[in-house]
């Protein structure tokens, strides 16, 4: 295995706990996601990726959506929004990865 295909692996691994981050702060809309993705190389994806992970969250009632109008006249954009499940699920999410973190800097020696 080669860096890229290991940070592929690290990209599927963190991509959907990234993706409720975000809209945990905020009901953010496809494309936005994808833009704030792209400001960071290790997490940056690709709309093939994207949308079906949507998908599976909004199934799995991680998730809501519904669709704003666009104030510049644009087509109206559908917006994505955690749910009370969500957030329990970004909670567990949230402890399995402080204990990762904590277990990487054990061996690392820090």
């Amino acid at each position: 295995m080669n860096i890229e295909e290991w940070k592929s692996q690290i990209r599927r691994g963190t991509l959907e706990y990234c993706i409720l981050l975000m809209i945990h702060q905020k009901p953010h809309y496809g494309y936005e996601i994808l833009q704030k993705l792209d400001e960071y190389p290790i997490i940056t994806a690709k709309e093939s990726t994207i949308y079906p992970l949507l998908r599976r969250l909004l199934k799995e009632e991680y998730l809501t959506s519904s669709w704003q109008e666009s104030a510049e006249g644009l087509p109206p954009r559908k917006y994505y929004a955690i749910t009370p499940k969500g957030e329990m699920y970004l909670d567990a999410m949230s402890c399995e990865w402080n204990h990762l973190l904590h277990a990487i800097s054990d061996l690392k020696g820090e």
